[in-house]
Parts: C-alpha cells; structure tokens; sequence
C-alpha cells in the first residue's frame, strides 16, 4: 500500500492551503477505537463507526475496513448473495481483488486502488468474491465499505453502478510534498473526484510521509471524520493521537488538519487516512441488516418484497 501513488509527487497540483487569518478549524470532538469482527462468509473486518451516534455520521450509516489480511491458499473469502435497499454502498479496494455481479445483469472486477460505487435504491441482489485463481493462490486484501444513506425521495431510485479505475482517481498533494491525496469522490479545495453521488459527500484518502502535516479546506455544511487506515499520526491542530483503526469525529469549521508521527511502523513506512464528509440528510434512520429506511413499516415491506422477490432474482449462471 498504497496502490495509486507516482512516483514524483510534486508534479500534482497543490491543494490550496486554508488562510488561518479567515479560517476556522476543526477540533477533534472525539476518538472511537474500531472493533474486530467477521462479515460474509468470514472475512476479517474493523467496525469502523461502531460507538459513534447517528447524528455524529450522518448522511453515513455504517463501514466496514476489510482486512489488511495476508491471506494463505484456499483461505480468501467474500459474500454471498444478498439484498440492498435504500441507500449506496462504496466499495474501495487498496490492495487485492473482488469480483462482484448483481441481479440487474451489472458485474466486474474492482482492484487496487478501484472503487465501485453502487446505488442500491429501490432493491437489488448482489454478490462480492475474490476470483477463483486468488482464492487458489491466497494473496493480500485490503479495502473498505462504506454505506451513504438516501433522503426519502431517492429511498426508491432506480439502481446504478459506477466503476471507478484507480487511473481516474484525482490525485493532489500538499504544499510542500508531504502528503498525497487521492479524490474518489466529491470537492477539495476546488478539484472533484470521479464518483457521482446522490447524496453529497466528499471521500478522500491521504497518505503522510513521515512527520508530515497538511491543512486542508473542508466543506463548513458537511460533517467530517478521519480514519486511521495504517501507521500514526494525529488529527486536529490539538494533534489528538490517531492510529489504524481509530476515528476521529470533527466539529464545526472549514478546515482539517493531519500530521504524520516523524516515526513509522517499518511495514508501512507513511500515516494513511481515509477522510469522509457529507451533507446531513437530516431524517429518521430505520435500519436493519441490509435495508436502511426511514421507518419501521417500510423494513417490514423490504423484507416482505425481498422474499417476494420484487428485489430481483439471482442470474441462472451465477447460482
């Protein structure tokens, strides 16, 4: 890791350095360490939002860090088919493949560094595995899932995809060349990420060299948060210590800041963060395993139109 990178950095444009005489920036209002657990048919994941409230994450609903796992031959794992609705799910793999198909006839391959950007709305079926030849081979996996909540008017929009090639990901730096980071999704400072959302959001992930900072301008309406994906470092001009698998919930201001420990675990060698921000929607979450509604009527209809089978049905030559 990490698998975007180049190999001169300052031939990226600079993101734009907040004024501090005009800008407010943002304190860290706490810090939540990500629980170990099991997703699909037994991937290792980090709950990486678990004792964090809704009002703290919203327009976000939940993520899973999955891995980083070295995994040996015959060991790589994924999930079985499943159903979806109400909300979208982002797919963003570091190192490693996952292949995935749908039941609207969507399916590809998503790797190093590619994101896949699924808007499940109304209902679908889907499916996420390594390729046969890994699960063969075993090999390194890491990445993330991340689920953006739909307003009620999008509750039932019709599904989508997007994939998004590492190559497509846009790539800024710092001032000074300290810190790379890649726009999957959203504005920085005046730069847009390929991934088209129907809730605003803004999802960047910044790598730190050793004892680098990097203050970047953050959208004032959005909430902020910043999770350690490798090494150490801290968040907010008041450096609360942030390490892999910790979250940093931010409060109001127009502005981040993020600074790499001057020493790294030797594996690593840099201070990675996954920074995520979002318009609140503002309405009453009703979630229960793969649907996230508004109320609890309309999880019992999701339910009872999933074993209905109004969400879809699994293609012939995927069951």
């Amino acid at each position: 890791m990490p698998a975007v990178t180049v190999e001169d950095i300052l031939v990226l444009e600079p993101i734009p350095s907040p004024d501090p005489s005009t800008t407010t920036p943002r304190p860290v209002l706490g810090r939540t360490t990500a629980p170990k657990g099991f997703e699909g048919e037994g991937f290792p994941v980090r709950r990486a939002f678990a004792g964090v409230s809704t009002a703290a994450l919203d327009p976000f609903i939940h993520m899973d860090q999955m891995g980083e796992v070295e995994y040996g031959p015959g060991e790589p794992k994924g999930t079985p088919w499943h159903p979806h609705r109400g909300f979208e799910t982002v797919t963003y793999i570091i190192d490693g493949i996952f292949e995935h198909a749908d039941s609207i006839g969507g399916g590809g391959v998503i790797q190093d560094g590619a994101t896949q950007w699924m808007t499940a709305g109304a209902g679908i079926l889907h499916i996420e595995r390594p390729p046969e030849h890994l699960v063969v081979s075993g090999g390194l996996f890491h990445g993330f899932q991340l689920w953006v909540n739909l307003p009620s008017s999008l509750k039932m929009t019709a599904p989508r995809y997007q994939d998004i090639t590492a190559q497509e990901v846009t790539l800024l730096r710092s001032s000074d060349g300290g810190a790379l980071l890649r726009v999957i999704a959203g504005d920085l400072g005046g730069f847009s990420g390929p991934g088209i959302t129907h809730t605003p959001i803004t999802m960047v992930h910044a790598t730190l060299q050793p004892g680098a900072s990097v203050t970047i301008p953050w959208n004032p309406t959005f909430n902020a948060l910043a999770y350690g994906i490798s090494g150490a470092g801290s968040a907010g001009e008041e450096l609360v210590p942030l390490d892999m698998g910790q979250l940093a919930v931010f409060g109001a201001g127009d502005s981040i800041t993020l600074r790499a420990n001057a020493t790294q675990d030797s594996r690593t060698n840099s201070f990675d963060v996954l920074l995520l921000g979002g318009a609140p929607i503002g309405e009453p979450v009703a979630h229960y395993g793969p649907f996230v509604m508004n109320t609890e009527a309309e999880l019992r209809q999701a339910f009872a139109d999933f074993e209905a089978g109004r969400l879809g049905t699994i293609p012939a030559d995927h069951i």
